[in-house]
């Protein structure tokens, strides 16, 4: 049984995706717009404080299903870490990854040839075994263009995948791919005899391996889960149910939490941080998340690196961060923050200077600038645009705000119909390695189909760049490649980050023994007890 050739990124792939998360955001922002499932389920959920339950404030609706092949809403993708496994997980605070319905990390057989053995006894939660078969109809309909699968992007390199037997699976690439073992956890394995017979239905109503199942959920209001008593893997549940309040006001969450409803809420505001004492405590977590600049290239002026460049320099991104983020971000001085183990610092650092910015204007000819910059309506990112604007102002430079939800926004985007664009992005809910977060902005689609650099050498370049670390076994090299997309990708600033936010997270001390605060939007109850 082979699986079908990967057609890589699609446009329907990609306004699926885009249309409910305003692109990788969020999973940070702007889901509560989108259309989802309304109820799946009226179980009354809470447990009124009983120390068997785990309840947590989340801060979007349903904005879609919950088929981990095409989900796009930040909370069915945080439910799904529960309920389904792949064959390689990721530890939802580390990212690092580890084997999860594999026995271990899948064995290279030879430079284009991995195998992977299943979990002995692992059950879906309808009690039917877990086989190979299920794995490669996993793979499967992940990689075929049909399905506009979300996850097919990530996964370019492999060619076929076969069940050797009832319990081991072997994949063939198209070319070598040193992350192979750790990229595959972006699928999730699902059963072939339900995912297979109705789509839609387990879309509304999904059924996992997990340590977790779905018991029922409700668009705007809940989801409720509970432990999966014939669950036989590394991470078992440690708690007997778990209710998931969808607050999208801040303020309810911060009461929720305070009153003690919850144990636990996601995406504090900024101006709560200092606020909790006592038994409530509060991290913000470095994120990869980021705010991003992105210059349409076929627009004349932005086509010279000069007025991009001008338009970084003129940023107070100090100021923006201590006065609308109140110091919870970070100064991009890299592609990806330097807390991150691929951190480079490049070659060109953005720090403000308006004199620069003017000189550099000059030099690209353009005396006064003028244009609308397109921005989402995430609520950090509307505070910060009266600062972009102030900035840029003082350097001469006049931009027009255009703030709309993230939808509308990539509609223009997409028909080519804009000038700039300051946006959230955060491709890490996928996986943190160096290639999936560059490719992701840098390769394919959004420099193809959204900021024009198609037929540039800089493009030509860093796809050269990318491909020859995807296929370099030496760790030490392969970051020499990053490192030279990441001075690339800086001087052009064609699409390039103005800051790496931090993500505060509150929870009730003493409550969730073992519980952590992630670096990526949603929380994590996996190996969470509840006292």
């Amino acid at each position: 049984m082979s699986a079908r050739t990967s057609a890589g990124v699609d446009r329907r792939t990609f306004m699926r995706y885009t249309s409910a998360l305003g692109v990788a955001t969020a999973i940070t922002a702007g889901l509560s717009a989108c259309g989802g499932p309304g109820s799946t389920g009226d179980d009354s959920g809470g447990s009124g404080g009983a120390t068997d339950t785990i309840e947590a404030g989340l801060s979007y609706p349903l904005s879609t299903g919950f088929d981990p092949m095409i989900t796009s809403g930040a909370t069915p993708f945080a439910a799904n870490m529960h309920i389904f496994e792949g064959l390689v997980d990721l530890d939802p605070a580390t990212l690092v990854a580890r084997p999860a319905l594999a026995t271990e990390m899948p064995q290279k057989i030879n430079a284009t040839t991995y195998r992977a053995t299943l979990r002995e006894g692992a059950t879906f939660h309808d009690g039917s075994a877990v086989t190979a078969d299920d794995v490669v109809f996993s793979f499967e309909r992940v990689l075929d263009p049909k399905n506009a699968s979300l996850m097919a992007q990530f996964v370019p390199f492999i060619d076929q995948v076969k069940a050797v037997d009832a319990s081991t699976v072997e994949f063939k690439l198209k070319h070598p791919f040193a992350l192979f073992p750790s990229r595959i956890a972006v699928v999730r394995i699902v059963p072939e005899k339900i995912a297979g017979a109705d789509a839609k239905a387990f879309d509304a109503k999904p059924v996992g391996s997990g340590p977790y199942r779905f018991v029922s959920a409700v668009r705007k209001d809940k989801i409720v889960m509970e432990a999966y008593d014939k669950y036989n893997g590394p991470h078992p549940a440690k708690a007997k149910k778990m209710v998931w309040h969808l607050m999208s006001d801040p303020s309810a969450r911060v009461s929720a939490l305070k009153s003690g409803r919850v144990q636990a809420i996601e995406d504090v505001p900024y101006i709560d941080v200092k606020g909790f004492t006592g038994k409530d405590k509060v991290e913000s977590v470095q994120s990869f998340g980021l705010l991003f600049l992105m210059f349409n290239c076929k627009d004349e002026r932005f086509a010279d690196k000069r007025v991009r460049q001008a338009l970084h320099y003129a940023l107070d991104t100090e100021k923006i961060i201590s006065t609308a983020l109140l110091g919870n971000a970070e100064p991009a001085t890299g592609y990806v923050p330097a807390t991150h183990p691929d951190y480079h610092q490049a070659a060109t650092v953005y720090g403000h200077d308006p004199a620069k910015a003017r000189k550099l204007l000059k030099e690209a000819g353009v005396e006064k600038l003028s244009f609308t910059l397109l921005l989402t309506d995430t609520g950090w990112v509307k505070d910060i645009a009266p600062l972009i604007k102030e900035s840029w102002a003082a350097a001469g430079i006049e931009a027009k705000l255009d703030i709309a939800q993230s939808p509308a926004q990539y509609a223009k985007v997409d028909k080519g119909d804009f000038e700039a664009l300051a946006a959230p992005g955060d491709p890490s809910v996928f996986g943190n390695d160096a290639d999936l977060l560059l490719r992701w902005f840098y390769y394919g689609f959004w420099p193809e189909k959204r900021y024009g650099w198609t037929g540039s050498d800089a493009y030509r370049k860093t796809r050269s760049l990318l491909d020859r670390a995807a296929s370099e076994a030496d760790a030490e090299k392969r970051r020499h490649l990053w490192a030279q997309v990441t001075d690339l990708v800086a001087d052009e600033a064609v699409l390039y980050p103005v800051l790496h936010r931090k993500l505060p997270t509150a929870w009730r001390d003493g409550t969730l023994p073992g519980f952590e605060p992630l670096p990526t939007t949603g929380l994590s109850f996996i190996d969470v007890g509840r006292a």
